[in-house]
């Protein structure tokens, strides 16, 4: 943990516990890294995560404040997951589809989506870029932009990364239908039937379903839910099983929110390019960031091409328009070409409208308009599990996207759950979807991603009682 977690952390436990109370002002920054010894870039930044977790708020000249968002958590997840080890063949695709079928109506409280609400996107900026871009678009640009995709998209999208201080030439861009197909294509441009994948343990279960369609075996290595995935386990992993790739999401991992640290990501890397394996990195969730800058993405310390790196507009500005992108590294003409024979391109109006956007500004303040209402939401959500599930309740407390992932006491069945709450209007995601061994049954991902208001809060009155019941 870095210093200013671990200050924002000590800082945070002292509203908990009722030390620093509502509507106290913290000291400020000056005082802090005075008393601390530590810089004030360090204060900051841990007042920037107390500031975006709902714990306090600063006013103008004055510092900054507890606020009524300050309540007793949930405690953590302490534990990696156990994995086992061993190399599975994989079978979950009719379960994720049946319970994700099942929730495919406005009128269930959607705890189980996999996307936050459409009304929290800048919709009708994106239609009128829409407009204007199809109207001035070149003909030739149908055929100019096949396969790699729109010149102009990929060079606003490596300006951002340049922003981060991660250099990328726009020819090292695919653009793809979502980050789903730049992550199929990259798995198929290194993995063969029969082959090995090592996954995250729990893991999303896109990834799951990936490697079931082309007929790849898992490799399930725990993941902690705060830390990502485990470094040692991974390394006993590459030595036994002689993997052909690994699928990680560094950056607010789904379904747990787990963030490695800088430090975890370069050991990441390292290690997998002594072993020669590449890297499939799904980062779709990097820009939702409740601190005060993105994380890097292990992208940027690769220096040998090994890390096929995967993103999309999808979760943060247009989840309808499924534009993503691979920066596949040395493997792009091999993606570049998969593309072109599997789907061909993609939506050039889509691509026009999000290059015109992008252009014009106003994503950064969408993004921060965004993180707050995350933030926020997450807050309430982690208040709202205290009050109505049972002691013994764990929830993961992310920095970033819009998932916990709730751990149940006792021996609870989260698929019985996930239909007795069905039947009732309410939508969860059962655990058992994010594991090739169907494990992690008395564990819950729930979408804090929709505006809190007294439906959602009744909906989690009702679960909480559902859980005390099993």
């Amino acid at each position: 943990m870095k210093r200013y977690e671990s200050l924002a952390e000590e800082i945070a436990q002292s509203i908990r516990t009722g030390v620093i109370k509502l509507g106290d002002r913290l000291p400020s920054v000056r005082q802090t890294s005075t008393s601390r010894g530590v810089s004030p870039s360090t204060v900051f930044e841990a007042y920037y995560l107390l500031e975006a977790r709902g714990l306090i708020r600063a006013r103008e000249r004055s510092g900054y404040y507890v606020i009524s968002g300050a309540k007793v958590l949930p405690p953590e997840p302490e534990q990696s997951s156990q994995a086992l080890g061993e190399s599975t063949p994989v079978d979950v695709s009719q379960l994720v589809f049946e319970v994700l079928e099942s929730a495919r109506t406005r009128d269930v409280v959607p705890f189980g989506s996999a996307f936050p609400s459409p009304l929290l996107f800048p919709l009708p900026r994106l239609a009128k870029s829409l407009s204007s871009s199809v109207q001035d678009m070149d003909p030739w640009s149908t055929v100019d932009d096949l396969t790699a995709g729109n010149a102009a998209l990929r060079r606003q999208i490596a300006l951002r990364y340049l922003a981060d201080g991660m250099h990328v030439h726009p020819d090292e861009i695919v653009i793809t239908n979502g980050a789903l197909e730049a992550l199929n294509l990259c798995l198929s441009a290194v993995a063969r039937p029969g082959d090995c994948v090592v996954i995250e343990s729990p893991t999303f279960y896109a990834a799951l379903q990936a490697l079931e369609r082309i007929g790849l075996n898992a490799i399930e290595v725990p993941t902690h839910p705060r830390e990502g995935i485990d470094l040692d386990a991974l390394a006993t992993a590459l030595e036994r099983h002689k993997p052909k790739a690994c699928w990680i999401m560094t950056n607010f991992q789904n379904p747990l929110g787990s963030m490695m640290s800088d430090e975890r990501k370069q050991a990441l890397v390292e290690l997998l390019a002594a072993h020669g394996v590449p890297l499939i990195e799904d980062d779709v969730y990097g820009e939702l960031y409740f601190g005060n800058k993105r994380p890097p993405s292990a992208r940027a310390f690769d220096a040998k091409g090994l890390v096929l790196h995967c993103s999309s507009f999808s979760k943060c500005l247009a989840p309808g328009y499924r534009i993503g992108w691979a920066m596949p590294g040395r493997y792009t003409k091999d993606v570049a070409h998969l593309k072109l024979t599997t789907t061909l391109s993609t939506s050039a109006p889509g691509q026009a409208a999000l290059a015109d956007y992008l252009a014009k500004g106003g994503y950064d303040k969408h993004l921060r308009q965004l993180r707050h209402a995350l933030s926020v939401q997450q807050s309430a959500m982690m208040q709202a599990v205290v009050r109505y599930f049972p002691r013994g309740t764990k929830a993961t407390r992310p920095n970033g996207g819009y998932f916990l992932w709730v751990e149940l006491p006792g021996q609870a069945n989260t698929l019985e759950i996930h239909r007795r709450a069905l039947a009732l209007g309410i939508s969860v995601a059962p655990g058992p979807m994010f594991s090739a061994h169907r494990g992690f049954t008395n564990c819950l991902r729930l979408n804090y991603g929709h505006p809190w208001d007294a439906k959602v809060e009744a909906a989690l009155a009702t679960l909480g009682r559902l859980v005390a019941a099993a």
